[in-house]
């Protein structure tokens, strides 16, 4: 069995989860790369080992069920347990000119493949990798989220809430709602469960419209995945400390 902490990170191959990756792996981290595209993983991985981490692919499709217990089969056999899971694998659904999703035409289908994406998705990798998180001696879970999923600042009129957003935001305040249950059925164990925004960050997802960097926008997960023994479970972070749910 590898010793070394393993990390798996998904939608490792660009952006924020690339960022991720590359900062778990600057703390000593051995970092499995999940993507779905072979290139974009393996162009990642090459990256990541060309800057002196220990890395490796991890071919995953997060709404795939067979491919996402094979992908903890093959940590299973490179690492023996997983220390980290960054749920970080999310998509926006189409978006207007005007980013807006207006819930009263919304495409039932279009929700659908968001939610099993940034939902089901995070669910399925959490559920099938957490045999070998109990196996880790201080596992941490992050899931990755955004502050338009608050619903105490979706509803603050004081506060720019950005726009309207029905498929996106109410996917990611879901999976803040997951976040809370892992860490009560958990509460009992060593796996501290966690969900980490951003911000505005400047990558793909927002045709690079956003005002911080990946890196910055990575920092908080790579805080959360490496929180000491005892720390927080079940809440909602930013650069700036908790976000309101």
């Amino acid at each position: 069995m590898n010793e070394n902490r393993t990390a798996l990170v998904t939608g490792a191959n660009k952006g924020i989860g690339y960022e991720i990756a590359a900062g778990l792996a600057a703390l000593g981290h051995t970092v499995a790369v999940g993507a779905r595209d072979e290139a974009r993983r393996d162009a990642a991985v090459a990256k990541l080992r060309a800057a002196g981490a220990d890395a490796f692919g991890v071919p995953l499709d997060v709404t795939d069920d067979r491919g996402v217990a094979a992908a903890a089969a093959l940590i299973e056999e490179r690492a023996g347990r997983l220390d980290v899971l960054v749920n970080n694998a999310g998509i926006a659904g189409e978006l207007g000119p005007t980013w807006t999703q207006d819930p009263t035409s919304v495409d039932l289908d279009a929700l659908h493949t968001v939610l099993d994406t940034n939902v089901l998705g995070a669910v399925r990798v959490t559920n099938a990798v957490l045999p070998l998180l109990l196996r880790a001696p201080s596992p941490r879970v992050v899931n990755a989220s955004t502050s338009l999923a608050s619903l105490t600042r979706q509803t603050d009129p004081h506060t720019d809430t950005g726009p309207v957003m029905a498929l996106y935001a109410p996917s990611k305040t879901f999976l803040n709602a997951l976040t809370v249950q892992y860490a009560r059925q958990l509460a009992d164990t060593r796996v501290l469960v966690n969900a980490a925004c951003p911000g505005f960050v400047a990558t793909d997802f927002n045709h690079h419209q956003g005002t911080r960097t990946p890196a910055q926008g990575a920092a908080t997960a790579v805080r959360l995945a490496t929180l000491p023994d005892g720390g927080p479970t079940g809440t909602f972070h930013d650069e700036d400390g908790p976000v309101p749910w």
